[in-house]
């Protein structure tokens, strides 16, 4: 907890900076220095209330954190542009008559947060092909997590999206987690849980609990409970795991982990993966689905043979993709990775939580081909 306190606070003093930074920037402007020739303190104010004024605006828009995306980004850009044109002055010997950096900055700034939007409100597919010694049937899984309804797509959108994974025919479907979170409506709950119990199968569609699932602010503040979402998925033929495995076909255990914030926010337990270990068949496949990518060394040990995780959303926003990694709170980002005979495959999620811009990655469902080794 101390460790996001920190984290809170740096935000908000490099949010601050950024702010002062652009404001002081805008004042170089030749249209600001025609309006208040002469008068620097006047025109260093005007500055400021533009820039926290379209800041306000932006949080009143989109909200708080999306505002300071948008702070920080057009602070880091504006300084890269006024290092590369203060170069570039140098070397011709000659200012330039133009504030050059300034347009350039804003023109990127645009540019890069535009292309954000477009990756984060986009959906693509990614496809892994997996091999495995065990003597199993080819497996085609279908996976997505952190859909977070009502973000950046409500139940209509999420329609569409379980549209284009039933184009590809998956054997079964899993859900790993973050599939609502607090603003997510009732009716967009009940409308989802519904598009998903249309898909067709052939062995199902499994779904695990993430962070958001349950909900940070209680009932009220959304309209539902945990226990109406698991009913509702459960009436439209949603396969709920939480700490419990599926023996399919014979030949893969579907093993639902209870989220990691049970233990580390809640003060509860779950099933280790030594657990595990003692209760499968470890001649079968087993397929680990773990909202959060953070037990990556207990997996690794126990020998099972996939694990699927969502929840980094991919890093979301370069430069600070690896910030998870860095700090501890994940062993994987995003990508697969395999250790010893266990793959790792972490996605960056369907949708988002509270920042609508991904810069450093895109929003997507994976398509994994499992087939045995020859």
């Amino acid at each position: 907890m101390t460790l996001w306190i920190v984290i809170m606070w740096t935000t908000l003093a490099l949010t601050g900076s950024a702010l002062l930074y652009v404001s002081n920037r805008v004042c170089r402007f030749g249209f600001m220095q025609n309006i208040f020739f002469n008068k620097p303190k006047v025109r260093q104010a005007a500055g400021v209330v533009l820039v926290f004024g379209l800041f306000g605006l932006i949080g009143m828009l989109l909200n708080f954190m999306n505002a300071v995306v948008c702070a920080i980004y057009f602070a880091m850009i504006w300084l890269l542009c006024d290092l590369v044109f203060s170069l570039v002055r140098k070397y011709r010997g000659a200012p330039f008559k133009r504030y050059y950096a300034g347009v350039c900055a804003i023109a990127l700034s645009v540019s890069a947060l535009l292309c954000g939007w477009y990756l984060d409100h986009h959906v693509w597919q990614t496809t892994y092909d997996l091999g495995t010694q065990k003597n199993v049937q080819p497996l085609k899984i279908a996976m997505f997590a952190d859909s977070h309804m009502g973000t950046t797509f409500h139940a209509d959108g999420f329609s569409e999206h379980m549209q284009a994974i039933q184009a590809q025919n998956p054997d079964m479907v899993i859900v790993a987690g973050d599939f609502v979170d607090d603003d997510t409506s009732r009716q967009d709950m009940i409308d989802s849980a519904r598009a998903l119990g249309k898909l067709k199968t052939k062995y199902g569609v499994f779904f695990v609990f993430g962070n958001h699932d349950a909900g940070y602010y209680g009932p009220l503040y959304r309209g539902f409970s945990a226990q109406e979402l698991v009913a509702e998925l459960e009436k439209n033929g949603v396969k709920v795991l939480r700490d419990e495995a599926v023996l399919v076909d014979d030949m893969y255990y579907v093993v639902g982990r209870k989220d990691f914030s049970v233990e580390k926010e809640l003060g509860g337990r779950r099933k280790t993966m030594a657990q595990w270990q003692e209760e499968l068949d470890q001649e079968k496949y087993v397929i680990v689905a773990d909202h959060q990518p953070a037990d990556y060394a207990r997996q690794q040990k126990s020998g099972v043979d996939l694990v699927l995780s969502g929840h980094t959303h991919g890093g979301q926003l370069f430069p600070f993709n690896y910030v998870g990694k860095w700090i501890g709170a994940n062993d994987k980002i995003y990508g697969h990775e395999r250790r010893d005979a266990t793959d790792f495959v972490v996605t960056s999620g369907l949708s988002d939580w509270a920042i609508k811009f991904k810069t450093g990655t895109k929003s997507e469902f994976l398509i994994i081909n499992l087939l045995k080794n020859k």
